[in-house]
């Protein structure tokens, strides 16, 4: 047989400080986690497109701090009581979650606290503060006023780091020149290469093959056709 099944085994990511990517995009997200317990700001934001790092940080925190992440669409009253005094908090997907009474009511709370410097809070979304959904004045205005940091922009030598690394979760070393090759084809979007890095490897699996320039090109070649 010229092919074999390719598996379905689940891929771990590196979610180690030593393990995130830091480039100009998300210096400054990167700096103010590392300043943890002294941070400027007892609440913050981390923005940017799915992919580009934010759980990764999230994890980064939470072991340096031992925050509880809680997904902003399980954000009630109960959740936000069940919180110990002083722990630290990280609620991710804010934007994702539908602003309802009880969604809206856990956050306004969760801000108090960090005001009375009661507990850190950190937020995650794919868009910025400004832009996440809210019922109340009060909690759009603490959206505001939220110390920001973005995690992406398409910066070239961030689209390779992140390849490379994807790669490297995979055990898979690839060639600059193939990275090279797939930049210049895909989105720059870290969904994009993540997907990309995917079947990748699952091609390689199948056709017991490594994964060099050759093997990509076929793969854009195969992309480009359905798209078409």
């Amino acid at each position: 047989m010229s092919a074999q099944l390719a598996l379905p085994l689940e891929t771990r990511p590196a979610l180690g400080r030593g393990d995130f990517i830091v480039a100009a995009p998300n210096e400054a997200a990167v700096r103010f986690i590392d300043r943890w317990p002294d941070w400027p700001a007892p609440a913050a934001a981390l923005h940017g497109p799915e992919g580009s790092g934010k759980t990764h940080l999230v994890e980064v925190w939470c072991k340096m701090s031992g925050a509880r992440t809680i997904p902003a669409a399980e954000l009630d009253a109960e959740a936000v009581g069940n919180l110990a005094a002083g722990m630290p908090i990280a609620i991710e997907d804010v934007d994702r979650a539908r602003a309802s009474p009880e969604r809206d009511h856990a956050l306004m709370g969760l801000f108090e606290r960090a005001a009375a410097g009661r507990s850190a809070l950190l937020l995650t979304a794919r868009e910025p503060p400004q832009n996440w959904p809210s019922l109340f004045p009060d909690l759009a205005s603490r959206f505001q006023a939220l110390v920001a940091f973005p995690l992406w922009s398409p910066d070239e030598a961030l689209l390779a780091a992140l390849a490379r690394k994807l790669f490297a979760d995979r055990q898979l070393t690839v060639s600059n020149g193939a990275i090279a090759r797939m930049l210049r084809t895909l989105e720059r979007a870290p969904a994009a290469i993540r997907d990309f890095v995917a079947a990748a490897d699952r091609k390689a699996l199948a056709e017991r093959r490594k994964v060099g320039e050759r093997l990509i090109v076929e793969l854009l070649d195969d992309r480009d056709k359905t798209m078409s």
